[in-house]
């Protein structure tokens, strides 16, 4: 029987699990501060479950940028990987790599209903495309696109890069004082953990302020703590990332819904199901009845990315 290896590797912390009967088994959380390369990382790994180089027969690793060509430079961490002497090191003798949010996309198709909270209801459209957007040291967003053989399809982009959209007075007087901040404001300059103090120092320069919180933590800690200021950073951050997904249903057609991902959101969601984003998602003028019916969920799954790598995998290999 093979044994195949997952792992989605982010700037902070690589995951690595077994996929074994389709399913992830042995998950482990590694620092990528503690090793020089993503072989001494994994030979770590699989030391701890007393297995040696030569073990495992496939690889699928989730990383974030382009993964085209022999040489990958992760964009996020130190590391650097050749396929070619990665596959002689650990003695594997198939790797595939894929985008991190592709992964992210993937990883949807193997929710379960206690993996998710509902934000908006409504009625998906099986056959049509899927949205996946999360905020979390960036923005990123995906399309997940059902195919007639039964497979998943994920279109990586960089829609966290779009220009920040503008639906109220309140949000133009915002977006100028971020204009003056950062010059070109993208959605991922307010949606992101990052952007979270964006937006708060926004709003305190709106509000002849100075700023309490340079760290999302803290953002985020005082709007759960109730702190007035701190909430009206949450709710404007939501309302904004509303108006951001129901611009991609618009633009994909995405009527098979819409899944919220990332580190931000989770740790959040009282306030996100309370927030003004659904009144956001749907505000698109005469279009506003084509966002009406089309579901939300926040994503509470622990290991979304791994279950994408997993299945990016499966696929490769039927």
């Amino acid at each position: 029987m093979t044994r195949a290896l997952v792992g989605d590797i982010g700037g902070t912390n690589a995951r690595f699990a077994l996929w074994q009967d389709n399913a992830l088994a042995s998950v482990q959380v590694l620092a990528t501060a503690d090793y020089p390369s993503p072989e001494q990382a994994i030979t770590a790994y699989l030391a701890s479950l007393d297995l040696a180089p030569g073990a495992i027969d496939a690889v699928c690793l989730a990383c974030a940028g382009p993964v085209g060509g022999d040489l990958f430079r992760f964009t996020n961490n130190h590391w650097q990987l050749s396929r070619r002497a990665f596959c002689e090191t650990l003695q594997v003798r198939e790797l595939l790599l894929i985008n991190d949010f592709s992964a992210m996309a993937l990883g949807m198709t193997r929710l379960t209903p206690e993996d998710c909270l509902q934000v908006c209801p409504g009625e998906a459209e099986v056959e049509r495309p899927r949205v996946i957007i999360g905020p979390g040291t960036g923005l990123g967003v995906g399309t997940l696109l059902p195919l007639a053989s039964g497979h998943w399809q994920a279109l990586p982009g960089e829609g966290g890069h779009v220009d920040l959209p503008i639906g109220t007075a309140h949000e133009a007087a915002l977006w100028l004082q971020l204009e003056q901040q950062l010059g070109h404001v993208r959605a991922e300059d307010v949606l992101s953990g990052s952007g979270l103090v964006n937006l708060h120092r926004a709003l305190c320069a709106l509000e002849g302020q100075a700023p309490r919180w340079h760290e999302p933590a803290d953002v985020t800690a005082a709007a759960l703590a109730g702190d007035a200021q701190g909430l009206a950073v949450l709710e404007q951050f939501c309302r904004w990332l509303g108006r951001v997904a129901g611009n991609n249903v618009l633009t994909l057609g995405g009527r098979g819904g819409v899944y919220l991902v990332g580190g931000v959101l989770p740790r959040v969601a009282p306030l996100l199901l309370a927030s003004g984003f659904a009144e956001a998602f749907r505000d698109k003028g005469c279009m506003s009845d084509y966002l009406a019916g089309i579901p939300v969920w926040l994503v509470t799954a622990e290991y979304p990315g791994l279950l994408g790598a997993g299945v990016a995998l499966q696929q490769a290999r039927s």
